[in-house]
Formats: structure tokens, C-alpha cells, sequence
């Protein structure tokens, strides 16, 4: 019995590279090579292949955008370090001479603190009394030819800072009529203005740079200010931290700008000192004592008997 072929239609068609087309019996169902050949990219669709590659191209761009930031840290931390440097390193022989005097005052100082246990205005102080430190140095400054007074700032809040006061000592050298007037700022305490008790180890780093004192010119030690509150408005971003108010540049500034009051230290001289402690002690006799054998010679007394 010849078995009949059916032709099926174009849509059933299957067509090869080799064979112009393939015949298929009726009864045998039609075999689609694409759902063989290609069935594989049913798993991975072209949507799922677009979310992971996105993925990788993010956790790529963050490790990039990480070491970016970490190479920008690291370029600002130490160009900050090189310009703190650069600034403390200058100096001018007005400066230099102010500076001397300074050291030795507050090393004398110290030095009689250590030996007596107590400041010369009897109040007791390891380092010695802050008041009685800056009236010292400024007489010695004052004796040595300067104009220098202790000087009082203050200053009111404001919607960027709150109010404040700060004294401190200043010299002014009008000598020069064609550098005009120099104004040269001491601060005894300048390393502690500047610590913070949560900072990063790149801000500590910065300070420890600073003297414990402080002698510069007006303008230096501005540069020095603008550096360091720069860097702790970073250090306290890096550790996601709210920076205070008294941290603030505009604040910092106040305490050195902000003069209110200029006033010249008025410390006994060792003239006046040795002359006191020279003089002859006054004899101390009561009211009620009189010698009356000196003064009344003739006069005798006769003795009575008390029963």
C-alpha cells in the first residue's frame, strides 16, 4: 500500500541549510529548531541580563568612586599640612624678638610655680595663674621697650555664632612710618583652642603642629585660623558629626578681632617692692603704757600697803 505524503504549508514548514525544504508526515507533529537551538535564552532574558550587568557597572563605580574619595582625603589632609608648615615656619624679626622675651617670661614663671606650689596671686596652679602669666609677660614686654597691653574681646551672638569674650595679649610697633602699623598677637594657650575630643587622627596630627604659644602677626595667625577650621569642618563630615558653632571660622576669628578693651599691665616695679620691705619696722606701744619715771623724773610714789 503506497503511502500518501501530505505537503503541509509554508507556516509548517521547516527549512535547512542543506535541503531547499523538509518534508514532514501529517501525522508527526512539526519540530521548531529555534525552540531547541535557542531555548537556552529562555533562562537568561535580555532583561535579566540588563539588571546584572547594571549591578556589576554600580558596585564597579562605587569601589572607584570610594577610592577617588580616599586619593581627594588624603591630597587634603596633607596639602593642609604643608601650608599649617609653611606658615609657622616664617617669621620676622619684630616677631622673633617678641617671641623670645615670651618663652622666657612663661618659662620663669612656670619654673617659680613648680618651686613655690602656689601663683603669686595665692591661688594654687601647676602651670601657673593665666591672669597673672599675661600680666607678667606684658610688663616684661613693656620693660623691654614695647607696646603691649592685655586685651579684652567680646563680642555679641548671632544667628552663625554665639556671644564670647577671650583675652589675650597684643603688640603694637608703629616704628616703621612705611609698614604702617604691625599689630603682633600672644596667645599662651593657642594648641588648646584649636583640640577636639572626638577628632580624627589627621586633624590631631594638625595640632600637635601648633606651639603651645603663640607669637605672630595679625595676618599669620588668620591663615592659621582659616586652615584649621577647614579641617575640622572636614574631620567632623568624615565622621558624620555636627560641627559646634565654636568651631566655626567666623567665631574663631571673634576672639582676636573683636577687641573691646586694651589694657596696659600695671605690676609693681623691684624698686618699689625692696623699698617696702626695707623700711624700719614702726615700734608698737598701747595707749594705755606711759613711762612715768622718763617723762615725769621728780615724781615719786610711795608704796601702800593693801590690807
Amino acid at each position: 500500500m503506497v503511502r500518501v505524503m501530505a505537503r503541509k504549508p509554508l507556516s509548517h514548514r521547516i527549512l535547512t541549510c542543506d535541503m531547499p525544504e523538509l518534508m514532514v508526515f501529517s501525522g508527526d507533529p512539526a519540530i521548531n529548531i529555534s525552540d531547541t537551538v535557542f531555548g537556552f535564552l529562555d533562562d537568561e532574558s535580555p532583561e535579566s541580563i540588563g539588571v546584572n550587568f547594571c549591578v556589576e557597572n554600580e558596585e564597579e563605580d562605587d569601589e572607584e568612586k570610594e577610592d577617588s574619595e580616599n586619593v581627594e582625603d588624603n591630597q587634603f589632609w596633607e596639602t593642609q599640612h604643608q601650608l599649617l608648615q609653611g606658615i609657622l615656619y616664617r617669621t620676622t624679626t619684630l616677631e622673633s624678638q617678641i617671641r623670645s622675651i615670651t618663652k622666657e617670661t612663661v618659662k620663669e614663671a612656670k619654673l617659680q610655680s613648680e618651686i613655690n606650689g602656689i601663683c603669686t596671686c595665692r591661688k594654687t596652679a601647676d602651670d601657673g595663674c593665666r591672669n597673672c602669666l599675661m600680666k607678667e609677660v606684658c610688663s616684661r614686654l613693656q620693660i623691654a621697650g614695647f607696646n603691649s597691653a592685655i586685651c579684652k574681646s567680646k563680642w555679641k551672638s548671632s544667628p552663625d555664632i554665639p556671644s564670647g569674650e577671650h583675652t589675650f595679649i597684643d603688640v603694637i610697633d608703629s616704628s616703621n612710618p612705611k609698614k604702617g602699623e604691625i599689630r603682633v598677637i600672644i596667645e599662651l594657650n593657642f594648641r588648646a583652642e584649636f583640640e577636639m575630643a572626638r577628632a580624627c587622627e589627621e586633624y590631631n596630627r594638625l595640632v600637635k603642629c601648633l606651639p603651645e604659644v603663640f607669637v605672630g602677626k595679625i595676618e599669620r595667625l588668620l591663615s592659621l585660623i582659616k586652615i584649621l577650621c577647614a579641617a575640622a569642618k572636614k574631620c567632623m563630615k568624615e565622621k558624620k558629626m555636627h560641627i559646634g558653632p565654636w568651631r566655626k571660622q567666623k567665631y574663631m576669628q571673634a576672639k582676636w578681632l573683636k577687641t573691646r578693651e586694651r589694657m596696659a599691665a600695671k605690676l609693681p616695679s623691684s624698686t618699689v617692692v625692696d623699698e617696702y620691705f626695707s623700711r624700719p619696722p614702726r615700734p608698737r606701744a598701747s595707749m594705755l603704757t606711759v613711762d612715768l619715771l622718763e617723762n615725769i623724773p621728780n615724781l615719786h610714789l610711795t608704796a601702800v600697803e593693801v590690807v
